[in-house]
């Protein structure tokens, strides 16, 4: 599993509009929630086959501006082949790498 967390410049609706265009990987669930007060929250669950480990990973990222600056979170798993042994040649760290470099002429932190 691999994870990163980094603020970008964008709101919560333009990074979640952007990331409707990531060609990195299939989007295979998506939504976008407002709890209120013109807080939001965008969740959107890619997924991805890696031939270096021979299975599939699945990413989930998290877009909020909970904190009063839009925060992206990328989480990737299942990348790993094996039920004993948990190894991934790097692949949940590449997936979740990708989303940086997706906005990476956004971000501030």
């Amino acid at each position: 599993m691999a994870q990163l967390n980094f603020k970008i410049s964008l709101t919560t609706r333009e990074a979640y509009n952007m990331l409707q265009d990531f060609h990195n990987a299939e989007l295979v669930y998506d939504e976008f929630k407002s709890p209120g007060e013109g807080k939001y929250i965008a969740i959107m669950i890619f997924e991805k086959y890696y031939f270096r480990s021979e299975n599939r990973a699945a990413m989930t990222v998290i877009i909020d501006n909970f904190a009063d600056t839009t925060s992206v979170t990328a989480v990737a798993a299942g990348s790993s082949q094996g039920i004993i042994f948990n190894f991934d040649w790097g692949a949940a760290d590449d997936f979740a790498e990708s989303v940086r470099k997706f906005f990476k002429d956004h971000i501030i932190e």
